[in-house]
């Protein structure tokens, strides 16, 4: 299909896009590593030192789907497929620009981890802005027969990321109000981190605009790759909760509806629709 302006809108990513995922990639398995297998030596191997172990889990686990998704940039075709991501990370990435700078103080200044994560955060919401932009020109327009996921589920992905979005907003915005009642300690700057990686859940509004199995699978992959590491950090970290604070058990639950959720559609999608697409293909060979 060919715009006015003579765009090609054939769905193709950019090269632009993929090597900035590649650039990107090594970065977030360095901070995995470190806050994930390591998240008690932040203070000499990150860019600064955080004391709960739970908080430094719940960002390398972010950052583990985070390398996920730009590694599947680098192989995916179409860019209907990984567009959803592209404006979630931004946002993710300029709330932490703008948490750096509010608690400047608070990081190790001296160190190598500390300059990589200010290079990283002060160019990296423009240049993944700068990706959505150019490639979003090239995006192709939805076919009629391209699988969609039902309205009950759509209705269903669409809350949870409105949901995700207020409540990463409210941290960042209110860490003090958010600490009293968070089920593990925070500070205020790992209070607004954490705010932005719930952010990364808006990505569930583009059932909005767009339900397209396709341009759905990917962000609940790297949903479930997310929530579960999660989960295992909680039982790892499992000394740091208070139990007598509601919005513990609230939060694990919510975990827990999401990891479900998220398997159940994919289970239904993707598996049990292969014997039934298999079905009708035996239908349809000559006798």
């Amino acid at each position: 299909m060919t715009t006015r302006a003579g765009i090609i809108r054939d769905d193709r990513v950019l090269a632009y896009t993929r090597v900035l995922s590649l650039v990107i990639i090594p970065f977030l398995l360095a901070a995995f590593v470190v806050l994930y297998i390591f998240p008690g030596d932040t203070g000499r191997l990150f860019a600064w030192p955080i004391k709960s172990t739970m908080s430094a889990m719940t960002l390398g686990s972010a950052y583990l789907g985070g390398a996920y998704f730009f590694g599947r940039v680098l192989w995916e075709r179409h860019w209907h497929v990984v567009k959803t991501g592209f404006v979630a990370v931004a946002v993710f990435a300029g709330l932490l620009a703008v948490a750096t700078v509010v608690h400047w103080d608070k990081f190790n200044h001296g160190h190598v981890p500390f300059w990589v994560w200010t290079a990283l955060y002060f160019t990296a919401p423009v240049l993944v802005m700068i990706a959505w932009l150019v490639n979003r020109r090239f995006a192709a327009i939805a076919e009629v027969g391209e699988e969609r996921i039902g309205r009950p589920a759509r209705r269903v992905i669409g809350l949870v990321g409105v949901l995700a979005l207020v409540q990463g907003v409210v941290m960042f915005l209110q860490p003090a109000w958010t600490i009293a009642v968070w089920p593990w300690p925070l500070t205020p700057l790992t209070c607004r981190v954490l705010g932005a990686i719930f952010c990364l859940g808006s990505a569930g509004l583009v059932v909005l605009v767009d339900s397209r199995w396709t341009t759905i699978r990917l962000m609940l992959q790297v949903d479930m790759l997310m929530i579960g590491l999660m989960l295992i950090a909680s039982v790892r970290a499992r000394t740091e909760f208070d139990a007598h604070r509601p919005l513990t058990w609230l939060l694990l639950a919510g975990f827990v509806f999401v990891l479900t959720g998220s398997a159940l559609a994919w289970y239904r999608m993707e598996v049990r629709r292969r014997p039934q697409a298999r079905t009708v293909v035996r239908e349809e060979l000559p006798r």
